[in-house]
Protein backbone atom coordinates (compact mmCIF):
# COMPACT_ATOMS: atom_id res chain seq x y z
CA UNK A 1 0.00 0.00 0.00
CA UNK A 2 2.93 2.48 0.87
CA UNK A 3 4.49 2.26 -2.82
CA UNK A 4 0.98 2.88 -4.39
CA UNK A 5 0.26 5.62 -2.41
CA UNK A 6 3.54 7.31 -2.75
CA UNK A 7 3.11 7.06 -6.41
CA UNK A 8 -0.48 8.15 -6.67
CA UNK A 9 1.15 11.37 -4.60
CA UNK A 10 3.76 11.61 -6.95
CA UNK A 11 1.62 11.02 -9.98
CA UNK A 12 -0.33 13.95 -8.93
CA UNK A 13 2.12 16.58 -8.06
CA UNK A 14 3.34 15.53 -11.71
CA UNK A 15 -0.43 16.70 -13.17
CA UNK A 16 -0.69 19.66 -10.98
CA UNK A 17 2.66 21.08 -10.12
CA UNK A 18 5.23 19.94 -13.11
CA UNK A 19 6.90 17.60 -10.47
CA UNK A 20 9.53 17.11 -10.31
CA UNK A 21 10.56 19.37 -13.49
CA UNK A 22 9.72 22.21 -11.55
CA UNK A 23 12.50 22.09 -8.88
CA UNK A 24 14.71 22.98 -11.39
CA UNK A 25 12.91 25.97 -12.34
CA UNK A 26 13.20 29.81 -11.16
CA UNK A 27 12.32 30.54 -7.25
CA UNK A 28 10.04 33.65 -8.86
CA UNK A 29 8.51 30.47 -11.00
CA UNK A 30 7.99 27.91 -8.59
CA UNK A 31 6.73 30.11 -5.96
CA UNK A 32 4.35 32.29 -8.35
CA UNK A 33 2.91 28.38 -9.34
CA UNK A 34 2.61 27.41 -5.80
CA UNK A 35 0.78 29.92 -4.74
CA UNK A 36 -1.87 29.45 -7.52
CA UNK A 37 -2.18 25.53 -7.01
CA UNK A 38 -3.75 26.47 -3.18
CA UNK A 39 -4.55 24.08 -0.68
CA UNK A 40 -4.97 21.38 -3.38
CA UNK A 41 -1.60 21.50 -3.64
CA UNK A 42 -0.40 21.97 -0.30
CA UNK A 43 -2.58 18.73 0.34
CA UNK A 44 -0.99 17.18 -2.31
CA UNK A 45 2.69 17.68 -1.02
CA UNK A 46 1.08 16.89 2.65
CA UNK A 47 -0.01 13.21 0.76
CA UNK A 48 3.64 12.98 -0.46
CA UNK A 49 4.80 14.01 2.55
CA UNK A 50 2.98 11.46 5.09
CA UNK A 51 3.48 8.27 2.13
CA UNK A 52 7.12 9.22 2.39
CA UNK A 53 6.92 8.76 6.37
CA UNK A 54 5.10 5.09 6.30
CA UNK A 55 7.93 3.22 4.76
CA UNK A 56 9.18 4.04 8.86
CA UNK A 57 6.67 1.40 9.95
CA UNK A 58 7.11 -0.69 6.64
CA UNK A 59 10.59 -0.93 6.60
CA UNK A 60 10.17 -2.61 10.45
CA UNK A 61 7.45 -4.94 9.50
CA UNK A 62 9.40 -5.88 6.43
CA UNK A 63 12.17 -6.81 8.32
CA UNK A 64 10.67 -8.82 10.88
CA UNK A 65 8.68 -10.85 8.05
CA UNK A 66 11.89 -11.92 6.45
CA UNK A 67 13.26 -12.86 9.85
CA UNK A 68 17.00 -12.63 8.74
CA UNK A 69 19.85 -12.88 11.29
CA UNK A 70 19.20 -10.39 14.09
CA UNK A 71 22.12 -8.17 12.87
CA UNK A 72 20.99 -8.20 9.38
CA UNK A 73 17.48 -7.47 10.86
CA UNK A 74 18.38 -4.38 12.93
CA UNK A 75 20.52 -2.74 10.44
CA UNK A 76 17.32 -3.03 7.34
CA UNK A 77 15.24 -1.71 10.40
CA UNK A 78 17.40 1.55 11.58
CA UNK A 79 18.65 2.21 7.72
CA UNK A 80 15.55 2.15 6.98
CA UNK A 81 13.72 4.40 9.64
CA UNK A 82 16.53 6.47 8.81
CA UNK A 83 15.51 6.91 4.88
CA UNK A 84 12.07 7.57 5.81
CA UNK A 85 12.91 10.17 7.97
CA UNK A 86 15.45 12.08 5.83
CA UNK A 87 12.94 11.76 2.92
CA UNK A 88 10.25 13.22 5.25
CA UNK A 89 12.78 16.05 6.34
CA UNK A 90 13.49 16.64 2.24
CA UNK A 91 9.42 16.99 1.62
CA UNK A 92 8.22 18.77 5.32
CA UNK A 93 9.42 22.03 3.55
CA UNK A 94 6.91 21.84 0.98
CA UNK A 95 3.11 21.65 3.12
CA UNK A 96 4.61 23.84 5.93
CA UNK A 97 7.48 26.76 5.05
CA UNK A 98 6.56 27.25 0.90
CA UNK A 99 2.99 28.47 1.14
CA UNK A 100 4.22 31.20 3.65
CA UNK A 101 7.16 32.46 1.88
CA UNK A 102 5.04 31.80 -1.43
CA UNK A 103 2.40 33.91 -0.36
CA UNK A 104 4.79 36.79 1.12
CA UNK A 105 6.52 36.54 -2.39
CA UNK A 106 3.50 37.21 -4.36
CA UNK A 107 1.42 39.92 -1.92
CA UNK A 108 4.59 41.95 -2.08
CA UNK A 109 3.89 45.19 -3.70
CA UNK A 110 5.55 46.98 -6.99
CA UNK A 111 8.86 49.47 -5.79
CA UNK A 112 11.54 49.19 -4.14
CA UNK A 113 10.01 47.94 -1.07
CA UNK A 114 8.05 45.15 -2.68
CA UNK A 115 11.46 43.94 -4.38
CA UNK A 116 13.21 43.59 -1.05
CA UNK A 117 10.90 41.63 0.36
CA UNK A 118 10.93 38.85 -3.16
CA UNK A 119 14.86 39.36 -3.09
CA UNK A 120 14.90 37.98 1.16
CA UNK A 121 11.74 35.55 -0.22
CA UNK A 122 13.98 34.00 -2.83
CA UNK A 123 16.98 33.43 -0.59
CA UNK A 124 15.40 31.60 2.26
CA UNK A 125 13.35 29.78 -0.23
CA UNK A 126 16.84 28.66 -1.96
CA UNK A 127 18.12 28.05 1.07
CA UNK A 128 15.41 25.59 2.55
CA UNK A 129 15.49 24.34 -1.47
CA UNK A 130 19.41 23.31 -0.78
CA UNK A 131 19.23 22.65 2.39
CA UNK A 132 15.98 20.55 2.84
CA UNK A 133 15.54 19.35 -0.77
CA UNK A 134 19.47 18.99 -2.43
CA UNK A 135 21.58 17.85 0.80
CA UNK A 136 19.14 15.62 2.75
CA UNK A 137 16.13 14.66 0.67
CA UNK A 138 18.11 13.66 -2.89
CA UNK A 139 21.30 13.03 -1.15
CA UNK A 140 20.71 11.28 2.01
CA UNK A 141 17.26 10.16 1.05
CA UNK A 142 18.66 8.22 -2.02
CA UNK A 143 21.38 7.03 0.01
CA UNK A 144 19.40 5.61 2.81
CA UNK A 145 17.04 4.22 0.41
CA UNK A 146 19.26 2.46 -1.71
CA UNK A 147 21.22 0.92 1.78
CA UNK A 148 18.00 -0.41 2.89
CA UNK A 149 17.30 -2.13 -0.58
CA UNK A 150 20.45 -3.83 -0.67
CA UNK A 151 19.46 -4.62 2.97
CA UNK A 152 16.41 -5.83 1.77
CA UNK A 153 17.87 -7.78 -1.06
CA UNK A 154 20.40 -9.38 1.17
CA UNK A 155 17.80 -10.32 3.87
CA UNK A 156 15.80 -12.23 0.94
CA UNK A 157 18.88 -13.99 -0.40
CA UNK A 158 19.69 -15.40 3.50
CA UNK A 159 16.28 -16.97 4.03
CA UNK A 160 13.90 -18.96 2.52
CA UNK A 161 10.34 -16.43 3.11
CA UNK A 162 10.26 -14.94 -0.53
CA UNK A 163 11.88 -16.18 -4.24
CA UNK A 164 15.80 -15.44 -4.33
CA UNK A 165 15.21 -13.84 -7.34
CA UNK A 166 13.60 -11.03 -5.58
CA UNK A 167 16.68 -10.15 -3.87
CA UNK A 168 18.69 -10.09 -7.36
CA UNK A 169 20.47 -6.70 -8.21
CA UNK A 170 21.17 -5.17 -11.05
CA UNK A 171 24.31 -3.75 -12.37
CA UNK A 172 26.22 -0.51 -12.09
CA UNK A 173 25.79 1.66 -14.59
CA UNK A 174 29.45 3.12 -15.55
CA UNK A 175 28.06 6.49 -16.83
CA UNK A 176 25.16 6.54 -14.73
CA UNK A 177 25.70 10.39 -13.26
CA UNK A 178 24.92 11.32 -17.01
CA UNK A 179 21.88 9.57 -16.93
CA UNK A 180 20.86 9.98 -13.22
CA UNK A 181 17.66 12.84 -14.24
CA UNK A 182 16.27 10.08 -16.67
CA UNK A 183 16.85 6.99 -14.30
CA UNK A 184 16.04 7.98 -11.55
CA UNK A 185 12.52 8.53 -11.96
CA UNK A 186 12.43 5.13 -13.91
CA UNK A 187 14.05 3.05 -11.53
CA UNK A 188 11.67 4.47 -8.49
CA UNK A 189 8.70 2.95 -10.25
CA UNK A 190 10.46 -0.06 -11.04
CA UNK A 191 11.42 0.20 -7.03
CA UNK A 192 7.94 0.11 -6.43
CA UNK A 193 6.67 -2.48 -8.38
CA UNK A 194 9.78 -4.59 -6.51
CA UNK A 195 7.98 -3.06 -2.95
CA UNK A 196 4.64 -4.53 -4.55
CA UNK A 197 6.06 -8.25 -5.48
CA UNK A 198 7.50 -8.74 -1.83
CA UNK A 199 3.75 -7.49 -0.40
CA UNK A 200 2.00 -9.46 -2.33
CA UNK A 201 3.85 -12.36 -2.28
CA UNK A 202 4.56 -12.30 1.53
CA UNK A 203 0.43 -12.21 2.01
CA UNK A 204 0.12 -14.77 -0.31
Amino acid sequence: MVPIAFNLAFFELGRAFDYPNILRKEPDEILRRFAAGGSGLILRWEALLISALLMLPLSALLAVALAASPALTVLSIVVGATAAIVQGLGLVRWPFAVPELARRYVAAPDGAEGDATRETVTVVFATLHRLLGVGIGEHLGYLFTGLWTLLVAASILSTGVLPSWLGAIGPNERDGWHLAGTVVPIAYIAWSLWLIVIGVLLLV
